[in-house]
């Protein structure tokens, strides 16, 4: 091999070695911002919450059967379409202490998370019957 050919493999494997290392980079920025921007949106949603629709909304009826857990009913929500995110509801009911009463519901999609939790947790009047 020549020198000159030597030379050239030399600046080439140089080239290599630092774009492969700015691919690096690139990547590990990308999803450093990624983490930040989805990391920012899910504790949006949990400290601030907003509601799936403008009011009026639509009322829903909403039944929490006796023993049901905030996990499932955080994906009976979801499913229904009165909150957008099951997991921010779960993390809203263990941080601000919420405990979810059974009964049945008429819940509205402009309600907030934090509205739909002060609603589940307060406790339902038995109907007496006459």
């Amino acid at each position: 091999m020549s020198e000159t050919t030597k030379e050239i493999n030399k600046v080439t494997s140089a080239i290599i070695g630092i774009c492969f290392r700015l691919i690096i980079y690139a990547l590990a920025v990308l999803l450093i911002y990624e983490g930040v921007t989805q990391g920012f949106r899910f504790g949006y949603e949990i400290f601030y919450a907003s509601s799936v629709e403008e009011a009026p909304g639509h009322d829903k009826n909403f039944t929490v059967e006796s023993g049901e857990t905030v996990r499932a009913v955080g994906k009976e929500l979801e499913d229904e379409g009165l909150i957008s995110n099951q997991y921010s509801f779960i993390i809203q009911a263990i941080i601000y202490d919420y405990e979810i009463q059974p009964g049945d519901y008429v819940l509205n999609t402009s309600m907030t998370s934090r509205d739909i939790l002060d609603e589940l947790s307060t406790p339902q009047k038995e109907e007496e019957d006459s």
